[in-house]
């Protein structure tokens, strides 16, 4: 008999294989589930530090800035007693001086005495005498005056002017009323309407030196809010004489760099303003002075478009400009550039020779226009020292083909060649010398009168004496005269009592006259 189980003892099944993978399973879970957190929150505290540092360079950059800030502060108002004590020293020099300048004034004439000889103004130095003298008498309208009849004297004004406004005892205001007459709104008569930008952008321009804080420099700009408010009145008169003058497009390139020079000079640059200054410096981006203008207008930011832009019209000279100011050479490599500028130029010159319906002119238009090109990108390749990507041989060598090509159509016409009347045969004298522009001038007398044809009988003088001096005539010009007598010459004869030319000698190069073929090569 078997045994029978005790009724208090416990009995358990035994495990079973599926219950031992349920176990199995749920430990896997667990585990991956862990790692999972686990990693979580090391991606978090990784997180965290990382935000944690760069807060603190932000704050440490901050402090740095902070602190410079401070310096810079506490450097402007250390320097306010040595900027005014200097600016005071010069504001009472120029008083002195244009005191001076108007106690030496005839009252009853209100001119000046001259108390020494007129400077001389023909070099620098009685250069700046003479503009020292209009600024220490705030003579601007006389200053404008002198300046603007000696453009040929640029560089000149460029260098003295700065020095002579150093005088004036309120430079600003002596600027602003020596270009008010064509500047914000030429008040000229249409018929003297001549360009005189050059002359205000000059003024500015030496202006801004003058105006500089003595210890700061162009940090800080002494100028003061009535100047600065009258300077702003000024810029918006001449923003809203665009509509009257046809808008961008039709607006004088010399008057948008003027407008924009007087808003770098007195510092009156608006933020809601920049599209307006994009699209002037676009459209008057061949302007030396635009890159820099722009610069200073605070369109750096927005110069890879503008540069695009440029590309887009077919100004890559321009866009190379605008690259190297503000170091886009690396996205915008100058040589494919200037490349691509010179392709556009033959294409356009092909297509004017193409065109039938252009004129003989077209050929002149043609080659012009290639030359230009040619020397605009010379000139950049020089300024940017591009010889040894773009070598300027090939260049210069075409050059001097078109050269030789336009020299060797302007040459005159053989002297041998002669004009014959159509109804009789006989001979014509050459063609005026005022048609040619590089005709030869001859420095010996005057030839003696030339003779008619002796098939008209309507002019009823009889003809003198030939003479024995014989002239050759060159492209309209006459040459000089050469004896040549190698016989008697003929007894005079009435025009018209002999069929055949009254000389014995053999015709030479078409005119009856004999001519002696040494002098012909001379001059041909």
């Amino acid at each position: 008999m078997g045994s029978k189980p005790d009724p208090g003892e416990i009995t358990q099944p035994p495990p079973s294989f599926d219950e031992f993978q349920r176990q199995t399973s749920l430990m896997t879970s667990c585990t991956l589930l862990w790692k999972e957190l686990s990693d979580h929150f090391s991606s978090l505290e990784q997180d965290i530090m990382k935000k944690s540092e760069a807060l603190k360079a932000k704050f440490q950059a901050l402090t740095n800035e902070t602190q410079l800030s401070m310096r810079v502060l506490e450097n402007r108002e250390s320097s306010i007693s040595k900027s005014m004590s200097m600016a005071y020293e010069s504001l009472e020099r120029a008083t002195k001086l244009s005191v001076s300048a108007a106690l030496s004034k005839d009252p009853s004439t209100d001119k000046e005495i001259e108390s020494t000889e007129e400077p001389e103004v023909d070099n620098s130095a009685g250069v700046l005498m003479k503009l020292s003298t209009f600024c220490r008498m705030m003579a601007s309208k006389e200053c404008w005056s002198f300046v603007t009849v000696r453009k040929k004297e640029l560089e000149v004004f460029r260098s003295e002017i700065p020095k002579a406004l150093a005088d004036c005892v309120d430079p600003p205001k002596f600027v602003l009323e020596a270009i008010s007459e064509v500047f914000p709104v030429d008040k000229r008569e249409a018929s003297s309407s001549y360009d005189l930008g050059w002359a205000c952008v000059l003024l500015l321009e030496s202006l801004i030196p003058v105006m500089m804080d003595p210890v700061l420099g162009k940090e800080r700009m002494l100028v003061t809010p009535s100047i600065k408010w009258k300077a702003e009145n000024i810029a918006e008169t001449w923003k809203k004489s665009l509509e009257e003058r046809g808008g961008i497009e039709n607006t004088k390139t010399p008057d948008v760099h003027t407008f924009l020079q007087h808003l770098v000079t007195f510092g009156i640059v608006k933020e809601e303003d920049l599209g307006l200054y994009r699209k002037l410096v676009v459209a008057s981006a061949w302007r030396k002075q635009m890159p820099k203008l722009a610069v200073s207008l605070g369109l750096a930011d927005k110069m890879p478009d503008m540069i695009e832009e440029l590309i887009g019209r077919g100004q890559q000279v321009d866009a190379v400009h605008f690259s190297y100011e503000v170091g886009l050479t690396g996205k915008f490599p100058p040589v494919p550039l200037l490349k691509a500028f010179l392709k556009d130029a033959k294409k356009a010159a092909t297509s004017l020779l193409e065109d039938a319906s252009n004129s003989g002119r077209a050929v002149h238009l043609a080659a012009k226009k290639e030359q230009s090109s040619i020397r605009a990108v010379l000139k950049c390749i020089e300024e940017y020292k591009l010889e040894a990507e773009f070598p300027p041989e090939s260049l210069k060598k075409r050059l001097e083909q078109l050269e030789k090509t336009k020299i060797e159509k302007k040459k005159p016409a053989s002297p041998t060649a002669k004009r014959t009347r159509a109804s009789t045969g006989g001979f014509m004298p050459p063609a005026k010398a005022g048609r040619s522009t590089n005709a030869y001038v001859s420095s010996f007398p005057s030839p003696p009168t030339y003779i008619r044809s002796p098939s008209h009988s309507q002019y009823p003088s009889p003809v003198p004496a030939y003479p024995t001096t014989y002239t050759m005539y060159t492209h309209g010009n006459r040459s000089p005269q050469y004896p040549y007598s190698p016989e008697t010459a003929p007894p005079p004869a009435i025009i018209g009592s002999y069929p055949v030319s009254p000389m014995n000698y053999q015709a030479y190069g078409g005119y009856s006259n004999a001519m002696a073929p040494a002098y012909q090569q001379a001059y041909y």
